[in-house]
């Protein structure tokens, strides 16, 4: 009798163990949930926009392998002609504290929005940075940017702000 009280402990067990572990998976890594972080904050901040050639053509389905690597498309405006930067060149060359600093201390041109990177925590930073970091060097640094006297020879996006004309009351 005691022996069967005890077995049906142990089947009980065995079993309550087994079902608490149904729909359940092992912690994830921590470097991965990092790198998870980093593509969903890249992907959220809109920087295939303007740093993935063919991102918005491709209605965000380009593989991965194509992201990040810079634009020969230019953004013209009174400080000139910005290119957006080949990050994953950028980020071989960039410490991961440099980037940071950069974050913290850089202003741009627009379209970049340095401020958004900066309202984000250093855990998001990081995570970009590792994110980016880990896609490997890929592609051709983008052109050097150019000053407002300079034409580009280049495609580019005029962001030249416009006035409109004064509206004359109608009859």
């Amino acid at each position: 009798m005691q022996r069967a009280v005890f077995g049906r402990i142990a089947i009980l067990s065995a079993t309550v163990a087994f079902l608490a572990g149904i729909g359940t998976s092992p912690p994830a890594n921590p470097q991965q949930r990092m790198l998870d972080r980093g593509r969903f904050l890249v992907v959220y901040g809109g920087c295939n926009e303007c740093h993935t050639p063919g991102w918005t053509d491709s209605d965000g389905r380009l593989p991965v392998s194509r992201w990040m690597t810079g634009s020969t498309v230019g953004f013209r405006g009174p400080w000139g002609t910005a290119y957006p930067v080949n990050v994953r060149l950028w980020f071989r060359e960039t410490s991961e504290a440099d980037w940071l600093n950069a974050v913290a201390t850089r202003a741009g041109h627009p379209p970049m929005k340095w401020t958004d990177l900066r309202a984000l925590n250093i855990a998001d930073r990081r995570a970009i940075y590792r994110f980016i970091r880990s896609l490997g060097p890929a592609g051709n640094p983008a052109p050097n940017d150019l000053p407002p006297e300079r034409e580009p020879t280049t495609p580019y996006i005029d962001l030249v702000p416009s006035v409109p004309a004064a509206r004359t009351p109608g009859p």
